[in-house]
C-alpha cells in the first residue's frame, strides 16, 4: 500500500473540511454532533460502496437500499469554524475540535477545554491505500495505559489490549471462548479508555478487515493501533466520550438502539436439535411439555431446531416434515396452551436439491456469480447450496412470503435467523443492491442484517399492535435494532464460563444489550451435574436464557438431565423470575435510554481502580452485582465488592458488607452469589412459574439500606408486548427516597395509563432504622410499607 503523508486543504463543503492527499484521494473531516466527529475518504472521485446499513442516528431507520454514505440526515451538524494556521487546519465546534496537520498528514481530536487530544493519528504514516486493490489502513497513536473494549463478540479477556482480531464471520461450532477468531459478527467498533478519558471509534465498512489493538510493535513508529480492510471505504466515526458509559450510549444511539422485545422472551427457553431431528419429534415436544410440569420448571418458549424442515438428513427452509409434524398448527397451539411461545430456526441457504430451488433461480433471488451468470455456490451444513439475496427486493418478498405462509400462519410467533454468516467465498459473487449491484465482498454482513430486518417487519405486519421479536446469530452493527443475539455455539467446558462472561461484556459494550449464552454449552461432551448446574446459574441473569445443545452422544442439555441437581437448577431459575420486574425495567432502559443491561464493574464504578481488574463478575443494571461460580469443585466464592457509600447487601439473606474489599462467601450449588448496592430499591415479583402479566398480581419493592443522598428507582410495566411501549400503553412508577428527620420519605410518581394486574406495591426495608413514610399521588398505584427486615 501507499502511505498518504502530505495533505492540501481545499476548503469547505458544507460541514466538511476537505483535503487532497494525493493519488486521487480526498479526505473529509466533519463534526456531526458536539461529541461525534467523522472522517470519510474518497478514492478516484468516488466510493467503493456508496451506502451502508449500520448508521441510524436516534432510530432514523435506513431503507433496504441503504443509507447514502454522503448523508448527514439525523445529525444536528453544529456550526463549525475553520481556522488555517501555519501547517494546520482547525475545525471547531462547542464540544469538539479536530486539529488537522498537513505534513505529515494527521488528525488530533480534542474535547473543549482540554489541551491534550483524546485521540490522534500516528504521526508517522497514518493513512494507507492500495493502488492495485481496494485495501486501506488507518493507524492511530496509542498510550501505553489505554485499555480496549468492544469489537462485538470477540473471544478472550475483557481488555483487548495487545490482541489482533480479524473482522470476518464464520460458523465456528464449539469455538474456544478464549482464543477463537473470527466468530459470527463483523463489528469494527472499539472503546478506548485511559488517561485522557474514554472515546470510541467505529469504522462503517462491511468488508473483511483487521483490528490491531497493540499486537504489532514497530520500532520506527512508537505505540499504535490500527484498522485495515481488504476493500471498501475508510469512513469512521469518533465518539468523544469522555466516559465509557458516554461512548456506549452514543454508539447505541448512532446505530439505532436496541429493539424492545416482548416480556415472554426474558423467560427461560429450551431448544435442541435432537428433539426436532427425532422421527417422533412431535411426541417428544409433548413429553417436554409434560416434564416441565412434572419437574416444575418454568419455560416461556420452545425454539424449534432446524430438524422440523428436514427431508432425510438435510434441511430445507420453509419445508415442514409432515412425518414428524403431521399437524404443525396443532403443535404450535399445544405449546401456546402450555405457556410456551413457539420460535423456529431458519437458515438462508437453499441446498442444491431444495424443492423450491428452481423457483428461486427462475425469480433471480439468489446471490449470483458474476463470472458465470449462475447462483454463487457455497458450502453449507448438508452440502452445497445457494444463498437468498436480501439486497434484492424480489428475494425479500419471497422470504417474507415464506415466513408468513410456512411459519406465522401455523402459529409460529418468532423467527430465529441462524447460520447466516454468508460464507460465500466466491470473489465474483454479486449482490443485487436493489438494482445497483455491488460485489458481495464489500458487504457480506449486510445480508444477515437485512434478513433479520425482514423477519422483524414481517412479524410486525402479522400482529399489528404487538412488538415483534427476532433472533440473529450473524450480522453487522445495527443488528440490535431488530433482534436479540447470543455468543454462539459455545463449548461445554469450565473455561467457557469464564470467557463467555468477558465475551458477553464486550458484546454489551458494543451495542448488543439483549444477549446471553447457550445454557450448558452447545457443543462438546455432556456436562456433569456440577458443570451443568453452574452453567444454569451463570446464565440465569443474562437477558437471554436459552438452553441449546447438540451432542455427539445424543444426551442433550435439558433442565432435568441430572436428577441430583434439579432442585438447584429450579432455584436458579426461580431467582431469575423473582427479579423479572427489575430485569424487564433494565431492558426497557436499554431501548429507551441506550443503557446496557449487563456491564463490567468499572462501568458503574469508574473511580474504583480495583474494579477495572474484575473479570469474573458483572453488573446487572446499576444496582445488582452478579458473581457466578466459575471454577470446578468450588464451594465458596471470592468476590470483590466495589467502593460504594453504605456498602453492599447479599440479596439472598440481607447480610451487609462494606465496599472496596474482597470477601469470601459459601456458594453451594444452586445459590448464585448476588449483591445489591446500598440505597438501591429492587422491584421483585412472586410470579416464578412463568411470565404472564395478566396474572402477575403481586409487586414488591425491596429497599436495601438508606443512602445518605436522595435515592431513585424506576419500575416499568406494560402488557408484555404492546407496540405502544413509549406511549399510554406503559406505566412508569418512579420512586424517590429521601430523609426527613429520623425517618425516610418514599415519594411515588406514575407516568402512563397502563393498569397492571397488581394494584399495590409492598415496600420491604432491609437494614433501615426508623420508619418509611409513603407519599403516593392520588389515583396512582397504592404503595404500602411493611415491617422492616429482610424478606425473600
Amino acid at each position: 500500500m501507499k502511505a498518504l503523508t502530505e495533505g492540501r486543504y481545499r476548503g469547505r463543503d458544507g460541514i466538511w473540511a476537505v483535503f487532497d492527499l494525493g493519488l486521487e484521494t480526498e479526505l473529509r473531516v466533519g463534526i456531526l454532533e458536539q461529541d461525534i466527529g467523522r472522517v470519510v475518504m474518497k478514492r478516484d472521485g468516488g466510493y467503493r460502496l456508496d451506502r451502508g446499513w449500520s448508521i441510524a442516528p436516534n432510530g432514523l431507520e435506513p431503507s433496504y437500499e441503504g443509507r447514502s454514505r454522503d448523508s448527514t440526515e439525523g445529525f444536528t451538524c453544529p456550526e463549525a469554524s475553520v481556522t488555517e494556521q501555519s501547517g494546520t487546519v482547525v475545525l471547531e465546534t462547542p464540544g469538539l475540535t479536530a486539529v488537522v496537520t498537513l505534513s505529515p498528514f494527521g488528525i488530533a481530536w480534542h474535547r473543549t477545554g482540554e489541551s491534550h487530544p483524546f485521540l490522534r493519528d500516528r504521526p508517522t504514516q497514518a493513512y494507507f491505500v492500495s493502488r492495485k486493490t481496494g485495501a486501506l489502513q488507518h493507524v492511530m497513536a496509542r498510550d501505553e495505559h489505554e485499555r480496549h473494549y468492544g469489537m462485538g463478540d470477540k473471544a478472550g479477556p475483557l481488555d483487548h489490549t495487545g490482541r489482533r482480531f480479524k473482522i470476518d464471520a464464520v460458523d465456528p461450532c464449539g469455538f474456544d471462548a478464549e482464543l477463537s477468531d473470527p466468530l459470527y459478527k463483523m463489528i469494527p467498533f472499539v472503546v478506548v479508555d485511559g488517561p485522557a478519558g474514554a472515546h470510541g471509534v467505529f469504522y462503517d465498512n462491511l468488508a473483511i478487515g483487521e483490528m490491531d489493538l497493540g499486537c504489532t510493535i514497530d520500532n520506527y513508529h512508537g505505540l499504535f493501533r490500527s484498522y485495515s480492510a481488504q476493500d471498501g471505504d475508510l469512513d469512521f466515526y469518533v465518539l468523544a466520550g469522555p466516559s465509557t458509559p458516554d461512548v456506549v450510549r452514543r454508539f447505541s444511539w448512532l446505530t439505532g438502539g436496541q429493539a424492545f422485545a416482548p416480556k415472554w422472551t426474558l423467560g427461560f427457553a429450551t431448544t435442541t436439535m435432537t428433539i426436532t431431528d427425532a422421527p417422533d419429534a412431535d411426541a417428544r415436544i409433548t413429553d417436554f411439555i409434560e416434564k416441565c410440569r412434572y419437574h416444575r420448571i418454568p419455560c416461556d418458549s420452545f425454539h424449534f431446531g432446524s430438524g422440523y424442515t428436514s427431508i432425510g438428513h438435510r434441511r430445507y427452509a420453509f419445508n415442514w416434515n409432515r412425518d414428524k409434524f403431521p399437524d404443525p398448527a396443532g403443535t404450535m397451539r399445544r405449546l401456546k396452551e402450555a405457556g410456551k411461545q413457539p420460535v423456529t430456526n431458519l437458515k438462508p441457504c437453499l441446498l442444491d436439491d431444495h424443492p423450491r430451488l428452481h423457483e428461486a433461480k427462475e425469480q433471480g433471488i439468489l446471490v449470483m456469480d458474476g463470472a458465470t451468470g449462475q447462483p454463487a455456490v457455497a458450502q453449507f451444513w448438508d452440502g452445497l447450496g445457494f444463498h437468498v439475496d436480501f439486497t434484492n427486493p424480489d428475494g425479500r418478498a419471497w422470504w417474507r412470503d415464506g415466513i408468513q405462509t410456512a411459519l406465522l400462519d401455523y402459529g409460529v410467533v418468532s423467527v430465529w435467523n441462524d447460520n447466516n454468516e454468508y460464507e460465500i467465498w466466491d470473489e465474483d459473487a454479486i449482490c443485487n443492491g436493489d438494482g445497483r449491484p455491488f460485489p458481495q465482498v464489500l458487504a457480506r454482513p449486510a445480508q444477515p442484517l437485512l434478513m433479520t430486518k425482514v423477519s422483524y417487519e414481517t412479524q410486525a405486519a402479522h400482529t399489528p399492535g404487538k412488538r415483534p421479536y427476532a433472533i440473529t446469530r450473524g450480522g453487522a452493527a445495527g443488528l440490535w435494532r431488530y433482534a436479540q443475539t447470543w455468543s454462539g455455539d459455545n463449548e461445554t467446558a469450565w473455561k467457557t464460563l469464564r470467557f463467555n462472561l468477558t465475551q458477553g461484556l464486550n458484546m454489551s459494550l458494543s451495542g448488543m444489550f439483549n444477549i446471553g449464552h447457550d445454557v450448558g454449552g452447545f457443543h462438546g461432551p455432556s456436562p456433569n451435574a456440577e458443570l451443568f448446574c453452574r452453567f444454569v446459574e451463570f446464565c440465569a441473569l443474562w437477558p437471554r436464557m436459552v438452553m441449546n445443545s447438540w451432542k455427539d452422544s445424543g444426551i442433550v442439555n435439558l433442565p432435568w438431565m441430572h436428577e441430583s441437581v434439579i432442585p438447584q437448577v429450579r432455584d436458579a431459575m426461580t431467582l431469575r423470575y423473582r427479579l423479572m420486574p427489575y430485569l424487564y425495567t433494565q431492558m426497557w432502559r436499554a431501548s429507551h435510554e441506550n443503557e446496557p443491561v449487563v456491564r463490567p464493574l468499572f462501568y458503574d464504578f469508574p473511580n474504583d481502580r480495583a474494579a477495572l481488574e474484575v473479570q469474573d463478575s458483572f453488573m446487572l443494571g446499576p444496582d445488582i452485582l452478579v458473581a457466578p461460580v466459575l471454577e470446578e469443585g468450588a464451594t465458596d466464592r471470592e468476590i470483590y465488592l466495589p467502593e460504594h457509600a453504605g456498602g453492599w447487601f447479599d440479596f439472598h439473606d440481607g447480610r451487609h458488607f462494606e465496599g472496596a474489599q474482597m470477601i469470601t462467601l459459601p456458594a453451594p450449588l444452586g445459590r448464585l452469589p448476588v449483591f445489591v448496592r446500598c440505597g438501591a430499591m429492587i422491584p421483585v415479583t412472586r410470579q416464578t412459574d412463568g411470565i404472564d402479566p395478566s396474572a402477575d398480581t403481586q409487586r414488591e419493592l425491596i429497599v436495601f439500606g438508606a443512602s445518605q443522598d436522595v435515592a431513585d428507582a424506576c419500575l416499568y410495566e406494560d402488557d408484555g408486548d404492546t407496540s405502544d411501549w413509549q406511549g399510554d400503553g406503559r406505566l412508569e412508577l418512579r420512586f424517590q427516597l429521601r430523609r426527613s428527620g429520623k425517618d425516610l420519605v418514599l415519594s411515588v410518581d406514575s407516568i402512563g395509563s397502563y393498569r397492571p394486574a397488581f394494584d399495590t406495591v409492598s415496600v420491604h426495608p432491609v437494614a433501615i432504622e426508623g420508619q418509611i413514610r409513603v407519599e403516593t399521588p392520588k389515583g396512582s398505584i397504592n404503595v404500602v410499607p411493611s415491617t422492616p427486615g429482610f424478606k425473600d
